[in-house]
């Protein structure tokens, strides 16, 4: 099949601003940015590799729990939590029972992520 991922969109409601959440996204996971317009703002892991993260203006605010959602499995969760945190990420509560093997933290604009169980050596 001749199918590629190629990016996931996430949508920001002022389109002054989605530029400055694809900046702290690039910033935070160490990612290359393709495209800084404020009509579509492009980061990947690197310019050459998929899929990346594409950040639009749309007319809305965000209102509920993201159905779509990050997941990074990291080599130190604790580690990996705290430097979200220091770089503007805040914990998210999405309903979890308190024995889960991953912390849901949520981005600057609320777009809720996780940060799942550190990698087994």
């Amino acid at each position: 099949m001749g199918l590629v991922w190629e990016q996931v969109n996430l949508d920001k409601a002022d389109a002054a601003d989605a530029a400055g959440l694809g900046r702290w996204w690039a910033e935070a996971l160490g990612w290359a940015v393709l495209n800084d317009s404020p009509e579509e703002f492009e980061i990947r892991p690197r310019e050459d590799r998929l899929p990346g993260l594409i950040f639009g203006p749309v007319p809305e605010g965000k209102t509920l729990k993201n159905r779509l959602h990050l997941d990074f499995r990291p080599d130190d969760q604790e580690a990996e939590v705290a430097r979200f945190l220091a770089l503007g990420a805040r914990h998210a509560d999405v309903g979890q029972t308190g024995g889960e093997s991953w912390v849901t933290l949520a981005d600057p604009e609320g777009n809720e992520f996780c940060v799942l169980s550190s990698r087994r050596r």
